[in-house]
Protein backbone atom coordinates (compact mmCIF):
# COMPACT_ATOMS: atom_id res chain seq x y z
CA UNK A 1 0.00 0.00 0.00
CA UNK A 2 1.35 3.41 -1.02
CA UNK A 3 1.28 6.65 0.94
CA UNK A 4 1.23 8.65 -2.31
CA UNK A 5 -0.88 11.79 -1.98
CA UNK A 6 -2.04 13.32 -5.26
CA UNK A 7 -1.48 17.03 -5.77
CA UNK A 8 -4.43 19.14 -4.64
CA UNK A 9 -5.18 22.43 -6.38
CA UNK A 10 -7.77 24.89 -5.08
CA UNK A 11 -9.71 26.61 -7.87
CA UNK A 12 -12.40 29.31 -8.05
CA UNK A 13 -14.24 27.96 -11.11
CA UNK A 14 -16.31 24.74 -11.23
CA UNK A 15 -15.15 23.94 -14.80
CA UNK A 16 -11.42 23.63 -15.23
CA UNK A 17 -8.92 22.21 -17.73
CA UNK A 18 -6.00 19.95 -16.83
CA UNK A 19 -3.09 19.13 -19.12
CA UNK A 20 -0.68 17.79 -16.52
CA UNK A 21 1.59 20.82 -16.74
CA UNK A 22 2.48 23.12 -13.91
CA UNK A 23 6.12 22.82 -12.96
CA UNK A 24 6.77 21.07 -16.28
CA UNK A 25 6.16 22.31 -19.85
CA UNK A 26 2.69 21.49 -21.23
CA UNK A 27 4.32 19.39 -23.98
CA UNK A 28 5.48 16.95 -21.29
CA UNK A 29 2.07 16.66 -19.62
CA UNK A 30 -0.98 14.83 -20.99
CA UNK A 31 -3.83 15.66 -23.38
CA UNK A 32 -5.98 18.55 -22.11
CA UNK A 33 -9.15 17.35 -20.43
CA UNK A 34 -12.03 19.42 -19.07
CA UNK A 35 -13.26 18.59 -15.58
CA UNK A 36 -16.50 19.66 -13.91
CA UNK A 37 -16.60 19.97 -10.14
CA UNK A 38 -19.93 18.67 -8.85
CA UNK A 39 -21.72 18.69 -5.48
CA UNK A 40 -18.82 16.76 -3.87
CA UNK A 41 -16.77 19.94 -4.27
CA UNK A 42 -13.87 18.36 -6.18
CA UNK A 43 -12.88 16.62 -9.41
CA UNK A 44 -9.96 14.25 -10.04
CA UNK A 45 -7.97 14.13 -13.27
CA UNK A 46 -7.95 10.62 -14.72
CA UNK A 47 -4.50 11.13 -16.25
CA UNK A 48 -2.35 12.67 -13.52
CA UNK A 49 -4.54 12.16 -10.40
CA UNK A 50 -4.52 15.84 -9.50
CA UNK A 51 -7.49 16.79 -7.37
CA UNK A 52 -9.15 20.12 -8.06
CA UNK A 53 -11.08 21.47 -5.08
CA UNK A 54 -13.58 24.31 -5.37
CA UNK A 55 -12.70 27.16 -2.99
CA UNK A 56 -15.48 27.40 -0.39
CA UNK A 57 -17.00 24.09 -1.49
CA UNK A 58 -17.73 21.06 0.70
CA UNK A 59 -14.28 19.50 0.08
CA UNK A 60 -12.30 22.72 0.73
CA UNK A 61 -10.16 22.49 3.83
CA UNK A 62 -8.10 25.60 3.00
CA UNK A 63 -5.01 23.57 2.05
CA UNK A 64 -3.55 22.84 -1.33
Amino acid sequence: MSNFQPETIRVREARIACDGSGDIPAALGHPRVWLQIDDKGYADCGYCDRRYVLVGGPADNGKG
